[in-house]
């Protein structure tokens, strides 16, 4: 059976769209996932089922709403294609500070970003790449402060959702414990 990694976005977040984990494991296990695991209380998980991805993204995102009273965006990536996104990660080695680099992870193709925009506006110290699938950013001064990281969603025009290299790292590791 496929694997699969739901990215939830804007859950848990400043006392906002609470949804605990254990109630997420809970909510894909009662739409037939099985095998799931979460890491941290922002909406990460993995799982197997046999549908599709577009369609588990809908079905946990109106479950959701239909338990919670809020509808977050979910993004549902085949394992394969997580994998390939962070092994495409051209910052996740470097160590020349303790900020992880981050990833956007993109619902489509960013044809029309404003990359000009994200330029302009990146500091001396950060930088920046664009695939079909993602967004990768080096901040090392930090993401918090950074203009950049926080234009970026409005600059690809695509939702996307972020996560840190070391939650990438992780994620990883819960797929390798399903075996994918």
């Amino acid at each position: 059976m496929p694997a699969y990694v739901a990215l939830l976005r804007g859950i848990n977040v400043g006392g906002h769209n609470i949804l605990p984990m254990q109630k997420l494991r809970d909510l894909l296990t009662g739409i037939a996932c099985t095998n799931v695991a979460t890491y941290v209380q922002s909406g990460n998980a993995v799982f197997q089922h046999a549908a599709a991805p577009a369609r588990l993204a809908g079905d946990i995102a109106t479950t959701i709403e239909a338990e919670f009273g809020f509808q977050p965006a979910v993004l549902v990536l085949e394992s394969e294609t997580f994998r390939a996104i962070a092994a495409g990660n051209p910052y996740a080695d470097e160590a020349e500070d303790s900020k992880p680099s981050h990833v956007w992870f993109l619902s489509e193709p960013a044809v029309n970003a404003n990359l000009e925009k994200l330029t302009a506006i990146a500091s001396d110290d950060e930088r920046f790449e664009l695939t079909d699938k993602a967004f990768y950013l080096r901040a090392p001064s930090g993401i918090g402060r950074s203009k950049l990281a926080a234009a970026v969603e409005k600059s690809l025009g695509v939702p996307a959702t972020a996560r840190n290299s070391r939650s990438v790292s992780k994620i990883c590791g819960l797929l390798g414990q399903l075996g994918k």
